[in-house]
């Protein structure tokens, strides 16, 4: 069982959690924050609900993926060595880990009670999720479905925290869409050509390597352009401004390390760069808390 266990974990790459987690953290912080002005008490199970909810959805997205894409993945060179195509996971032991984190994500939505919106919002959640692993079958714009799942983390944080919506969650959820479709257009320009073969649509497919690149970079700029907003509408400070200029550096930086001619960092770009970015802009957030109060 533990071997079984920490294949699967293998498998989703638990560790990348991280990318959506740090801004689930940042906007609930700004929610708990907002509910000590009003004398709302913070109640520690709430945390727990957000950690619960973050991985079981991941683990069911990533999991989800990896079966629907597995004839896709024996097919490709890059990923033939992947946990169901090499035999290492069975199809079945894959589906009932996906049905398990199900269940258990929408069970993690009720420690929000008396606050009903998790609970109705966990279904179209799901399908939001595991619909992107169908995605590339008929739109090139993939890249931003996947976004779309992603922004859902800090504005379902807000919502169950705060039972409402508002500018400061909807501007960070757009930071993350963009960072998002950003970052996996680099990604995916490691297979524009077997997506040409397979006939799967993509955004470097469609445009080529060379075009992708700048419409990642473009992405991005509007990341930023998202991210001062986001800035403005929480009311943060100088040390968040300051932070946003890192991030635009770090930002620059990957995509120097991308170009239509060499590929082979784009794993460090992807990784290494994104996890500094996610958790950076969360620790920005609470030092900036810290100094202006």
């Amino acid at each position: 069982m533990w071997s079984w266990l920490t294949r699967m974990l293998a498998m989703i790459r638990f560790s990348h959690t991280l990318f959506a987690l740090p801004f689930a953290l940042l906007s609930a912080s700004l929610a708990w924050w907002a509910n000590a002005r009003e004398s709302i008490p913070f109640r520690p199970l709430d945390l727990v609900g957000i950690l619960l909810c973050m991985v079981f959805a991941r683990s069911l997205a990533m999991a989800f993926n990896r079966l629907v894409d597995r004839q896709i993945d024996a097919a490709n060179p890059r990923t033939a060595t992947r946990h169901i195509p090499a035999g290492q996971l069975s199809v079945a032991g894959v589906t009932l880990f996906c049905v398990v984190n199900a269940l258990l994500f929408v069970a993690a939505t009720a420690i929000f009670l008396p606050n009903p919106w998790p609970l109705y919002l966990s279904a179209p959640t799901l399908v939001l999720l595991c619909g992107y692993s169908y995605a590339k079958r008929f739109t090139w714009l993939c890249h931003y479905w996947l976004g779309a799942a992603l922004m859902f983390a800090p504005i379902a944080a807000w919502i169950a925290l705060r039972a409402e919506l508002s500018a400061t969650p909807v501007w960070l959820g757009l930071v993350v869409f963009f960072w998002v479709g950003g970052f996996d257009i680099l990604y995916a320009c490691q297979d524009a050509e077997f997506d040409r073969e397979q006939r799967l649509s993509s955004i470097p497919a469609r445009f080529g390597v060379r075009g992708a690149l700048r419409l990642a970079m473009l992405s991005h700029l509007v990341m930023l352009a998202c991210l001062l907003a986001f800035w403005h509408a929480a009311g943060l400070g100088t040390v968040f401004l300051v932070g946003i200029g890192v991030v635009a550096a770090l930002l620059a930086y990957e995509h120097a390390l991308v170009r239509p001619d060499d590929l082979s960092r784009v794993n460090l770009a992807f990784f290494h760069v994104n996890a500094v970015i996610s958790i950076g802009l969360l620790l920005l957030g609470w030092a900036d808390h810290l100094v202006t109060g």
